[in-house]
């Protein structure tokens, strides 16, 4: 079977959404999606599956001459996720790497501020999480939310993403994670070759789409 390829992150959405229908109906269920690209992925998850959604800020840390390459990435509360082996390999210094931390943390704090507002954080303690990206590379972002997530004690947490790398899946971090995918390939060759349009989300994108969720929420969408 070929790899599926998604036309946007909404498009990719509905069909991840439709992947986890067997959640539809579940008791204070909860989608949190990682800004800015996972946003309007759980945008069309949370209204297939008639659930509250919000966003759970991580920030990546690029590699300086690479930024696209995550040497690691940081949480809320102080997580702080690092790939140590791409650290050496990418030169990268204790004064370097200190400068990444210090403006990614400055963005992360924007970002929480510019998304949420006044309104408080969901509550996460005993609820049915479901956190969404819209795909799964090195991992180290999505391994920092986990962090982020299990430390507030919600009863259960699946990871939903259109897809991820096979060999990702199967690090420390993820490997005992409850993990819903659309397509796990040993190549990934980057996340993007999966959509057709994989533009970047913009900050107005996601304030955009949370409020639309808690406007409309009347329940499960049919398949």
């Amino acid at each position: 079977m070929s790899d599926p390829s998604f036309a946007d992150r909404r498009d990719a959405g509905r069909a991840l959404g439709g992947a986890l229908q067997t959640l539809a109906g579940t008791p204070d269920l909860l989608v949190l999606g990682l800004p800015r690209g996972g946003v309007p992925v759980a945008f069309e998850v949370a209204r297939k599956l008639g659930a509250e959604l919000d966003v759970l800020v991580v920030r990546k840390l690029g590699l300086p001459q690479q930024p696209e390459l995550a040497m690691g990435a940081i949480g809320a509360g102080g997580v702080l996720e690092l790939n140590p082996e791409l650290i050496v390999e990418g030169h990268v210094s204790q004064e370097a790497l200190d400068a990444v931390v210090q403006r990614e943390r400055l963005e992360l704090q924007r970002r929480e501020a510019a998304y949420r507002g006044d309104r408080p954080a969901p509550r996460l303690r005993g609820r049915c999480v479901v956190l969404v990206d819209d795909g799964i590379a090195t991992g180290a972002s999505m391994r920092a939310a986990l962090d982020v997530l299990r430390r507030a004690q919600p009863a259960r947490i699946v990871v939903a993403v259109p897809v991820a790398a096979a060999q990702t899946l199967l690090e420390p971090g993820l490997a005992e994670a409850e993990v819903v995918t659309l397509a796990r390939p040993w190549n990934l060759g980057g996340v993007g070759r999966f959509y057709q349009d994989f533009g970047q989300t913009s900050d107005d994108e996601v304030r955009e789409l949370l409020v639309r969720s808690a406007a409309g929420r009347p329940g499960p969408v049919a398949p």
